[in-house]
């Protein structure tokens, strides 16, 4: 079985990080796991394993002959058998299929808009779908999508994973007091709803000035992002509230900080909070998507309805005074992770499935 991962770019999201994720967890499982991408390298090169092959293609253009030819050239000296596109990579994985039609295509849906599925665009994804073999979805709503709009018949729900922890240490110490510092780990865009997150911010420091919120995730330089900056700026929020952009020390940051929180108005299953699991974080997220599957509320973590700020500034700031039950929480989400979200079964299910190709 030799098979080569798929993605547009290496950029600190969701979708990329499975890529490499699958990329080294499968090095050593089968004859040959591999890696390209194909428009953008980015933070995520430097967790490829030294032992996957790795290749950028630098499209430019949607039809990039020397782009086509370099991935060509590389399925034929690396004899790959599928190719497992990741998210919108599906369209340059077709064609390769035409060129070399003895490829079997997989396709791996990370659309993070869950709640928003009836505004997804479908001709181009169904015209592909005629091509792919098999369908990877991150979430049920998004394998019924498959299974309503889409031609392939083999659709299989395979959640996220969460593998080793990175290596990389951190140059930086959060600002803030231990035990009072909260985390956000996502990229500034407006389905992760920052702003639901900045209220509840205002409110906490109203309350107890030590704590600080730490967001930490790609930042576009868009005008979701200036008016985030505006809004901490204006609410005089610059002293208990950082923005990091992209960091390659994740865990680093994670062990520093006190609870996790997702304030998301639409997700799938966010790797975000697997990490936050696996670091043993205590979490407070909205209740989208397929969050409720990983987190029980009031058991291993606590769930808000989306769009509650009160409620939402009420469970943080009783979680802070809590250590004990943030213990609890925490230890019981890192186990919910290692037993259903980590590499083992994970690759049990993914190779059950190819098995069958």
């Amino acid at each position: 079985m030799r098979v080569l991962q798929l993605i547009d770019s290496l950029e600190a999201g969701g979708a990329e990080r499975m890529a490499v994720t699958i990329a080294n967890s499968l090095h050593n499982q089968i004859s040959f796991s591999g890696l390209a991408t194909t428009r953008a390298e980015g933070i995520l090169a430097n967790q490829i394993d030294s032992n996957v092959p790795y290749l950028h293609l630098n499209r430019k253009k949607f039809f990039d002959k020397k782009a086509i030819k370099k991935a060509l050239d590389f399925i034929k000296v690396n004899e790959v058998s599928i190719i497992h596109a990741h998210s919108s990579s599906v369209f340059f994985a077709l064609m390769l299929k035409i060129f070399s039609p003895k490829i079997q295509l997989i396709w791996h849906d990370h659309y993070g808009k869950s709640e928003e599925l009836n505004k997804r665009p479908k001709f181009q994804l169904q015209f592909a779908s005629l091509f792919v073999k098999q369908i990877f979805a991150v979430n049920e709503n998004l394998v019924s999508w498959s299974q309503k709009y889409l031609f392939c018949k083999k659709i299989t729900f395979l959640p996220n994973f969460i593998s080793e922890v990175s290596n990389a240490s951190s140059q930086i110490v959060l600002p803030g007091i231990t035990g009072k510092r909260i985390v956000h780990l996502a990229n500034l865009r407006p389905q992760k709803d920052h702003f639901l997150l900045l209220q509840i911010a205002k409110m906490c420091v109203e309350n107890d000035k030590e704590i600080t919120f730490h967001l930490v995730g790609k930042d576009f330089n868009d005008s979701y992002s200036i008016a985030i900056k505006q809004f901490i700026q204006s609410n005089n929020l610059s002293s208990n509230v950082f923005v990091y952009g992209t960091r390659e020390d994740i865990y680093s940051l994670l062990n520093q900080a006190t609870i996790g929180v997702l304030s998301s108005s639409s997700e799938g299953l966010p790797v975000a909070l697997l990490e936050y699991g696996f670091c043993k974080l205590p979490v407070i997220s909205t209740n989208v998507g397929d969050i409720s599957k990983v987190i029980t509320h009031q058991q291993n973590g606590i769930l808000i309805n989306d769009n509650e700020a009160t409620t939402f500034y009420h469970a943080i700031m009783n979680l802070v005074e809590n250590q004990n039950l943030q213990r609890t929480f925490g230890n019981k989400l890192h186990q919910v992770i290692l037993n259903q979200y980590s590499k083992a079964p994970f690759l049990k299910k993914y190779l059950t499935v190819l098995h069958e190709f």
